[in-house]
Formats: C-alpha cells, sequence, structure tokens
C-alpha cells in the first residue's frame, strides 16, 4: 500500500452548534502520522464545512437556500481548515488546502492539474486536506457529503485505498435487526438495497452514496472500506484488516482475484475444520463448502462474519463468509444439504459458504504435496 484516500463525514467531525470535535481531529492526525511511518501517502477528504457554518450562523437545520448554503460552507470552510492545520502541525507536517468542483474532474486539463498538485504535495510530505468548493458551486452542495468527491479523488490520484469513515459501523443487511457485510466482491443490486440515506439535519448522502463512491473507486481498480471513524486511532488497523467495516474488493478483476482481497482484510470470527474431501473440493474443485465436509467449528460468529477454513490438521487453508451463525451450524455439522435447508427454512441454498465468497490460501500444488 502506498497511497490512501480517507474521507471523513460530517457527523464523525461536528460537535454541534457550530463546534468541530477537536479531539477527534487530534486522533485522525494521529493515525495519518503512524501511516505516513510506513511509508504511505495520505490525502484527506474532509466535510463539515455545511455543518460548522450553520452552528455559526445559528441555524438548526440545513436551509434550502442555496444562497445560504454557500453562505455556511463560507464560514465554516476557515473553521474546518484551521482545526486540520493545528492538528498536524502537532505531528510536524504542514496541510495543504484544495477546494474541487465536479469541472475539475469533467476537464482532462484540469485534472491533470489537480493531479499534478497532489502528487507535488505527497513528494514534499505535505498532507492535502481536500473538500468541495461549494461556497460559490450549488452543485457540489448535492453531491453527497464528499462521498463521490472522494471515490473521484482516488481514482484520479491512483490510490490502492479509499477509506471512508462515518457513524456506522459499515454496510448492514438492513437498517434495524442487519448483521454488518463484512465484505463485497461485487456491488449488485442486492447490495445496493441494503443502503440507506442519512437522517443528519446537517449532512447529505447516508449510506446510499458511499455505495455509489464505493462504485466508482473499484472500477478504477481501487479498494475501499466503509466503517465506524468514532475510534479514529485504528487507521493503521484498517490497512492491515484488523478492524471492523465493509471491504470492497476492485472490480474489473476476475472473480479469482476480487476473492484475494477476501484473504487479507476482513478479520477471522471464527474457524470451520473441514474433512479431506471438502479440502479437495474447494482447493482443487473451486466448490462451496457444504455442512457434509464440516467436522467441528470454533469461535463465536455470526451471519455474514468471515471464517477461517482448516483442513483437518488445523491449518488454515482459506476465508471465507459464513451464511450461518455459529449456534446454526451447531445444528448442521455432517449434514445433507436437503436437511440444512429443512432445518433453516429462510435458507434457500445449503452453501455453508458460497464459493464467492471463499478465498483459498494455498495453491493447488500445495494442497497436493500435503
Amino acid at each position: 500500500m502506498k497511497r490512501v484516500v480517507i474521507k471523513l463525514g460530517t457527523g464523525l467531525l461536528s460537535a454541534g452548534n457550530g463546534n468541530i470535535r477537536v479531539e477527534r481531529i487530534s486522533q485522525i492526525c494521529s493515525g495519518i502520522d503512524l501511516l505516513k511511518k510506513q511509508g504511505i501517502d495520505v490525502v484527506l477528504v474532509s466535510s463539515g464545512a455545511v455543518g460548522l457554518g450553520m452552528g455559526k450562523l445559528g441555524l438548526a437545520s440545513r436551509p434550502d437556500d442555496l444562497s445560504v448554503l454557500r453562505s455556511c460552507a463560507s464560514v465554516g470552510q476557515s473553521e474546518l481548515m484551521h482545526a486540520w492545520k493545528s492538528a498536524l502541525s502537532a505531528h510536524d507536517f504542514l496541510a495543504a488546502q484544495i477546494l474541487l468542483t465536479r469541472e475539475d474532474f469533467n476537464e482532462e486539463a484540469r485534472s491533470i492539474k489537480v493531479k499534478e498538485t497532489i502528487d507535488s504535495l505527497l513528494e514534499r510530505g505535505v498532507v492535502p486536506v481536500v473538500n468541495e468548493n461549494d461556497s460559490i458551486s450549488d452543485e457540489e452542495l448535492k453531491f453527497g457529503d464528499n462521498d463521490i468527491l472522494s471515490a473521484l479523488l482516488a481514482s484520479l490520484t491512483q490510490a490502492e485505498l479509499l477509506i471512508i469513515l462515518t457513524t456506522a459501523k459499515g454496510l448492514m443487511t438492513s437498517v434495524n435487526s442487519g448483521v454488518l457485510v463484512p465484505f463485497v466482491s461485487e456491488i449488485n443490486s442486492e447490495i445496493e438495497k441494503m443502503a440507506e440515506g442519512t437522517t443528519s439535519p446537517t449532512a447529505m448522502g447516508g449510506m446510499a452514496t458511499k455505495i455509489e463512491a464505493a462504485k466508482v473507486a473499484t472500477k478504477s481498480g481501487c479498494a475501499v472500506f466503509i466503517g465506524c471513524g468514532e475510534t479514529p486511532g485504528r487507521l493503521p488497523q484498517i490497512i492491515e484488516g484488523k478492524t471492523e467495516g465493509t471491504f470492497f474488493a476492485p472490480a474489473g478483476l476476475e472473480l479469482k482475484q476480487r476473492k484475494k482481497w477476501l484473504a487479507f482484510f476482513p478479520s477471522p470470527q471464527g474457524s470451520i475444520e473441514i474433512d479431506q474431501g471438502a479440502c479437495t473440493a474447494i482447493l482443487e474443485q473451486g466448490a462451496s463448502l457444504l455442512a457434509s465436509g464440516i467436522l467441528h467449528s470454533t469461535g463465536s460468529f455470526g451471519r455474514s462474519d468471515v471464517v477461517s477454513i482448516l483442513d483437518p490438521t488445523g491449518k488454515i487453508i482459506a476465508r471465507g463468509i459464513a451464511r450461518f451463525a455459529s449456534e446454526e451450524l451447531e445444528n448442521i455439522i455432517g449434514a445433507s444439504n436437503e436437511t440444512v435447508i429443512k432445518t433453516y427454512s429462510w435458507s434457500n441454498r445449503p452453501e455453508v459458504v458460497h464459493r464467492d465468497f471463499l478465498a483459498p490460501l494455498i495453491s493447488k500444488a500445495s494442497s497436493a504435496s500435503s
């Protein structure tokens, strides 16, 4: 990993009434410091200007009048940039403000200049802090709280990873009683249906625009992480795949290549030991994991959690996303496909881990030799 774009939403940075969460920004900058010590360039995309301006101007809800919105952005932008400059200087980093509009991406000559400027800043150890130029442009005020901007920027700067930090844990299967989706190999209609808009009085977008942003970024070959930023000091853990959230694999790749991201990013919540026949089917035939091949499981994991797949000797051979929680799995270990579906009527498929969400960690040759 050489370059990441980190996007922070209004809800993370605004404390209401025109105040900013100084401590949270300080924690984020500590995380940036750790990333830069690993040789990783960081580009910040920071929302919050409109929300800060609203507080300073005494507005309780987001105004519909675009001229008032532009005024809020103008007032809030200076407050926001001052906070970033102060926090980054504590780590001996210079901050550079960059304000962009859609036209900067639509026109090739302008987009080249944007990339050249950012590249030059990063070469000199400066941290670019990017925001929409929404003090002069009406269209950009409807841009989705910088989500799409961050994706376009990740594509333009050829970042390997876009980190979108928000107040949500990540993509959930449903709003009320859903579970976290830890890994998405492809953004399809089912994934899109899980996204919901925001109800925040100061922000725009919500999960729906974050999924749209993930579409843009992944199509350019950039992986995406969406997760909670309320503990922002964990940025290095995000890079290492040791934190909760949703990872989106880059698109434009064969499924086998996309699944490689599953093997390295999400942290396993448990393990499933399988027999030799199931090992052979997974590693040599690209098969799904069925209950009939399972010997036992360890750990407590839920539906959609990542699990390690072990051979009979305890060696990890793959990772995958479980379709059944650990307590549900105990009732169907060794069972036939028909029994699995009969036991859990909600499941119309028998796979415990579907092959599309199962990433082998060893090669066919290694499997044969063992």
